[in-house]
């Protein structure tokens, strides 16, 4: 049974750093591409980062790269999204998500499992 439960989640102010982690109790994280999502207030829910099965490939939406990194520890079946340089603009619940393949998607469509969320609040 696949849980993805998020966790890192907090307030900072702008210039500051969070670490999310996203853990599968079912252990089913290591087989699977996973992806970290993002839903600000009133917004669609976008994709922010993804990363394939054994984390050699990894992608980014422009308004992160270079800020955020996401990565993966199979052995804790865990994916992790470090941030960086955070902005106002951040501020969102954030989601992991595990895709249907081994393949790094930016697409949502192509996600499956997703966890409850963890709040990002980035203040000015």
């Amino acid at each position: 049974q696949v849980q993805l439960v998020e966790s890192g989640g907090g307030l900072v102010q702008t210039g500051g750093s969070l670490r999310l982690s996203c853990a599968d109790s079912g252990r089913t994280v290591s087989s699977y591409a996973m992806g970290w999502f993002r839903q600000a207030p009133g917004k669609e829910r976008d994709v922010v980062a993804a990363i394939n099965w054994g984390g050699g490939s990894t992608y980014y939406v422009d308004s992160v790269k270079g800020r955020f990194t996401i990565s993966r520890d199979n052995a804790k079946n865990t994916v992790y999204l470090q941030m960086n340089n955070l902005k106002p603009e951040d501020t969102a619940v954030y989601f992991c998500a595990r895709a249907r393949g081994q393949r790094a998607t930016m697409r949502r469509n192509e996600y499956d499992y997703w966890g409850q969320g963890t709040q990002v609040t980035v203040s000015s």
